[in-house]
This record gives structure tokens, C-alpha cells and sequence, in this order.
């Protein structure tokens, strides 16, 4: 067992509220091993009522930071570290131009291996504690990042990109052998050797992936649903509805579906743990749909605004009752910070529901990259807070981390105004550490 000493942020279950935090400004937080001997959250409260409990507990002393829950990105590209900041006209050109050429490089396992060194690195030194991450279509990308994620003890959801048709060569799936029937036959049978593999292996996961649906053919689909109904238990991620000349070639190319989103429900690849990012142009049928089948969106806001993509209707998405969090979409996001997410996502509430005078507030911002986005996942209570039992990952937090920083948070007078400060101002200087359960001694 082992404690720490410092200011404390959580939340609440998500019955009392979605964005209900609790604060203590000297806090104890208690981990040690649960009977499955993971190392999880065992108690949390006020310094002074809980420091008798545990007498004999060696405690870390952090004056002035901040103890809160690890960041759980719901949507990050491993692939595109390098296309951040990449010029484009919208998102098919952005991923014809620079998109496609630098996934072709992952067919290399030791290009993979290199790159995901970096961007798992670049996830823990932001934050992120837990990712639902893109590969490429390659297996050797896929292995190197759950190779890699496992000697972090990091825990982290992934899976072969599915895509069959629609894109250079170089970036479809490819052909094992000369007894190959297709590219969909065998990317199938890569993604169920993967989970076999990979899913359910220490804190890893494995998500069945079809890129989006124009890339994928309806045999490829189809069979992506048929391995879904036989692991039920896998994550599937995908995008839908992020900018209209992709719903429209969609609608095109799949004309006996209700909606681009109804294309998924029609292979069945709806459902809880399946995870769809942007949903910015979503139609209410396409929202109560969402609701009824338990799918949650990943909201994207850096790169919904780099791309010009749109607006997450948060209004609307709250209305009709469904599930979403926040993700940074690297590399069409443009940082893999959630402070600069949380900030953009703040943009998109006030400016894509002007008129309704939207304003998210700061403890909603918070919640939606940490305990909401852990619960639009189907991990509540497993990451994204420190409740008793949650795994004991968490980030320390530098309120003085820069001299801006510092002379704005001593201002604050409410845990919003605190809050806010830090999203407003905040990257990652603010995070001093990441510390993953698994990987204290």
C-alpha cells in the first residue's frame, strides 16, 4: 500500500451527476492491491479524517499539486504523429495528400515500433493514461503498439484498420499469400488471430476497426459484424458523419442504408463498446439510434475545427440521452493535450450552440476527458476517477507549472474558476507525472 498527500480532484458516480466533481485541498488518496492483484484505489477523502486509518501507510507528500484522474483519449490516431499541423482543404484531400503516404510506412515493423516508442511516450507525458487508438492496416503496426503499450503497463484499446477498396494500395489490406480469396477475407482473419493474441491481455483490448464505411466493401463489413457477434466482449471503433462530402459519397456508395450511421447498425456494428467519432451531422433518428444500441461518439473538437468539419451538437446529443467523451484525433487534432481538447470543445459548445447560449462548464469539460469518457467506453469505474476500486492510474498536477499559470490559478476563488484556468492555460508542462497503476512497485 502506499498513499499521497495533495489537493484532490474526482467525481462523483455518474447516478449523482455527469459532471458532479469533489475537491479536497489536502487529500488523501490510498492504492494498494485488490484480490486480483491489481493495484486500484482503495480509499480517497480529507488529509486530516483519514490519515488515523492508515497509520502505517507510507505517504507522498505533494504540496501544492493536484492529484486527478489519468485522461482517457477516445480517439487517436497512432499513425499520425507525424501528419500534425499537415495543410489540406478538407478531410478526403487531407488524407489523400498526407494521411495515406505516411501510414504506408507502418507496413515496416521497425518504423512501427519506433513510432509507437514516441507516441505512447507522448500520451503519458500529456496525461493520457488510457487510448482507444487507430492502427494502420498492417499487423505489424497493430503488434507494435500493444508490444509497446504492455511494456508501459499502460492500458490501451486498438486494432487492425479495416479497409479494402477506396485508398492507394499500399494502405488496403493486404494479401498474405497467393491463397488469399480477398483483402476482406484476410483482414478478417488477421483481426481475429489479433484478438486472440492481444485482447484481454493485461491492460490491453483489442477493437475491431473498419476505417470508415466508403473504405470498406459490404463483404469486409459485413464479416467485421459476423466477428463482432463472436466476441462480444471487443471494442469496435470507427468514424461517421464527420463532413458532408463523406456522407454523401457514403450515401452513395451504400444507397439501401437509412444514413451513414444506419450503414453500421444494418452489419451490425452498433452496440455497446462501439465507439464513433465526430457524429457532428447527425439526424434525430441517427441520435436515438445511437442511444438505442448503446454506441457512444468521440467528440473531436481540435481536429472537427482544424478540418472545418463542423460542430458537435451537444444539445441535441444530450437530449437524446447518448454517450460521448472527448478524444484529441491526432493528427487530424492538432495536440495531444487535453487541456488544449478540453479548450476547443468549450469553442465548439459556445460557438455551435450560440443561440442556445451554451456554455460548458469547466467540471463538464473536465469529466468529458476523464470519468465520462471512461463510462462511453464501458469503463466506468474501471479508469477516468479515483473512486474505491478504480484503477489507480492518475496524473499530478503543477497549478505553478508557468508563471501565467501560476498568477491565474492563485486568483481562484471557486473550483471552476481553478478548473478553467488550467484548461484555458494548461498543456503539458502543467502534467509533473503520469502514474500508472501497474508500474508502482
Amino acid at each position: 500500500m502506499k498513499a499521497y498527500r495533495a489537493a484532490l480532484l474526482w467525481f462523483a458516480p455518474h447516478h449523482e451527476g455527469p459532471a458532479l466533481a469533489r475537491f479536497e485541498q489536502d487529500g488523501l488518496l490510498v492504492i494498494g492491491p485488490d484480490a486480483a492483484g491489481r493495484l486500484v484505489v482503495l480509499a480517497i477523502g480529507d488529509f486530516r479524517t483519514m490519515q488515523g486509518t492508515y497509520p502505517d501507510v507510507p505517504v507522498e507528500h505533494l504540496p501544492g499539486r493536484i492529484i486527478a484522474p489519468g485522461f482517457v483519449d477516445m480517439h487517436v490516431h497512432f499513425p499520425q504523429t507525424n501528419v500534425i499541423g499537415s495543410p489540406a482543404a478538407g478531410l478526403l484531400p487531407w488524407l489523400e495528400n498526407y494521411t495515406f503516404p505516411e501510414e504506408k510506412r507502418f507496413e515496416a515493423p521497425e518504423y512501427s515500433a519506433q513510432a509507437a516508442h514516441f507516441f505512447v511516450a507522448e500520451l503519458l507525458r500529456n496525461g493520457v493514461t488510457t487510448a482507444l487508438a487507430f492502427a494502420t492496416s498492417h499487423p505489424e503496426s497493430v503488434n507494435a503498439l500493444f508490444d509497446e503499450a504492455q511494456a508501459q503497463q499502460m492500458r490501451l484499446i486498438t486494432g487492425l484498420c479495416l479497409m479494402d477498396r477506396n485508398a492507394p494500395d499500399t494502405v488496403l489490406n493486404r494479401c498474405a499469400d497467393e491463397g488469399c480469396a480477398s483483402r476482406a477475407e484476410q483482414s478478417l482473419v488477421d483481426s481475429e488471430a489479433l484478438i486472440q493474441r492481444w485482447h484481454g491481455k493485461g491492460r490491453l483490448g483489442y477493437a475491431i476497426t473498419p476505417r470508415f464505411a466508403p473504405s470498406c466493401t459490404d463483404v469486409q463489413l459485413q464479416g467485421a459484424g459476423e466477428l463482432a457477434a463472436r466476441y462480444p466482449d471487443v471494442w469496435i471503433q470507427s468514424h461517421v458523419a464527420e463532413n458532408k462530402d463523406e456522407i454523401a459519397w457514403a450515401r452513395q456508395l451504400f444507397p439501401q442504408s437509412r444514413s451513414y450511421l444506419a450503414t453500421y447498425e444494418d452489419f451490425g456494428l452498433l452496440r455497446e463498446r462501439a465507439i464513433y467519432a465526430h457524429c457532428i451531422h447527425l439526424d434525430a433518428a441517427d441520435r436515438s439510434l445511437m442511444r438505442e444500441t448503446g454506441a457512444a461518439a468521440a467528440v473531436c473538437p481540435t481536429s472537427n475545427l482544424f478540418l472545418g468539419s463542423g460542430f458537435f451538437d451537444y444539445l441535441e446529443a444530450d437530449c437524446a440521452g447518448f454517450a460521448y467523451g472527448l478524444a484529441s484525433d491526432v493528427g487530424g487534432g492538432t495536440s495531444f493535450s487535453p487541456f488544449h481538447t478540453m479548450l476547443a470543445a468549450y469553442y465548439v459548445g459556445r460557438e455551435g450552440q450560440a443561440k442556445a447560449g451554451l456554455s460548458l462548464s469547466p467540471q463538464h469539460l473536465w469529466w468529458q476527458h476523464t470519468a465520462g469518457a471512461a463510462r462511453a467506453l464501458g469503463l466506468d469505474g474501471v479508469v477516468g476517477n479515483l473512486l474505491p476500486g478504480c484503477e489507480a492510474d492518475f496524473v499530478v498536477l503543477n497549478p505553478k507549472a508557468t508563471p501565467l499559470l501560476e498568477r491565474k490559478t492563485s486568483l481562484a476563488s471557486s473550483l471552476n474558476e481553478l478548473l478553467f484556468s488550467m484548461i484555458v492555460l494548461g498543456d503539458d508542462r502543467l502534467v509533473e507525472r503520469a502514474v500508472i497503476s501497474q508500474a508502482i512497485s
